[in-house]
């Protein structure tokens, strides 16, 4: 799956010399400051690097804090799928980078504010800030591969050209009131679908969509099945594409089945949810008969990976149905 601006490429806008300069000074001075007032050069938790943050709080979780270390920053919302597939990703890394950068969380229903600021389009989106500095980093789910490429590129950049070498990180510290682990009985798919998960953040989407099957083959209801099998095929199915041929083709190509319904995947994947399902609406009020069906049983499948709660489902189900009758 190729993400949308899987790059660094904003860093090479946002930090041209002189302004890479400046912000660099500004940091070493806030720094500086910090070790005056002795705020700085502690040791943190592991639990400290994964954060929720608010509109609040954003000045001192993420423009300050952003001068001693690369902040990333996770858009999503409880309603999200392709959200719940890349949050624990990140917040592992986050752990396992051990100080390089601090993740924060934003939940975009809360923080209207905050999603407006950043452009944000679609979710998930994932920016960083480097010294004070918004960069964009990527946009949509992403294979795990990909976005440990992107967080080498931050840390890189934001040691070279800011300055920012991380935090130092307490290893051994553990959280405070922490509740004994209870060992608990695995169910009877918890291996299967532990499986999936990890072949999905592996990118290997063929391995996930095998191991859903066998827990749907003995338990066709399997509601967490069901809908990781949903993710997995449509990630499955982006996989080769070439984005530009298959937009180029879908804007060319307004009553092609195929052709809208390959924009529809790449929409989704991206986080452009009402995207996707407006252009398969629109395609089975051109088509008829083979073609139409096609679209909308694709267009079902969508529904399934999104979930049948979410507001955008329930409205579009509305839309197909006077599309349709």
């Amino acid at each position: 799956m190729q993400p949308r601006n899987m790059s660094m490429s904003g860093v090479v806008d946002l930090a041209a010399v002189k302004a890479a300069q400046e912000a660099k000074s500004k940091a070493e001075q806030a720094r500086a400051e910090a070790a005056r007032q002795g705020g700085g050069g502690g040791a943190v938790t592991p639990a400290s690097l994964v954060i929720d943050v608010d509109e609040a709080g954003f000045e001192q979780d993420v423009l300050q804090r952003s001068t001693e270390v690369p902040v990333v920053i996770d858009f999503w919302a409880e309603w999200c799928e392709p959200c719940k597939q890349l949050s624990p990703v990140l917040e592992r890394l986050a752990v396992e980078y051990n100080g390089r950068f601090v993740l924060a969380k934003i939940d975009v229903d809360a923080n209207q504010m905050l999603m407006q600021q950043f452009g944000v389009q679609g979710i998930p989106a994932v920016f960083a800030v480097v010294a004070g500095q918004a960069l964009p980093l990527f946009q949509g789910a992403a294979a795990e591969a990909q976005i440990r490429g992107t967080l080498d590129q931050l840390v890189q950049v934001a040691e070279q050209r800011f300055g920012l070498t991380g935090l130092t990180v307490d290893t051994d510290a553990e959280p405070v009131g922490a509740p004994a682990v209870q060992e608990t009985p695995a169910g009877p798919y918890d291996a299967l679908l532990e499986a999936a998960v990890q072949a999905l953040d592996a990118g290997d989407f063929g391995g996930a969509v095998q191991a859903y099957k066998n827990v749907l083959g003995d338990d066709p209801g399997n509601t967490e099945a069901k809908l990781g099998l949903a993710q997995a095929e449509l990630l499955q199915r982006v996989q080769g594409l070439d984005p530009q041929r298959v937009r180029k083709d879908a804007a060319e190509k307004p009553g092609d089945a195929r052709a809208q319904i390959a924009g529809a995947d790449l929409d989704l994947v991206g986080g452009h949810v009402e995207d996707a399902f407006g252009r398969l609406i629109e395609t089975v009020r051109r088509t008829a008969g083979d073609d139409r069906d096609v679209v909308r049983l694709r267009l079902l499948e969508l529904f399934e990976v999104v979930g049948a709660d979410d507001p955008r489902v329930v409205a579009a189900r509305r839309a197909l149905a006077r599309a349709l009758f």
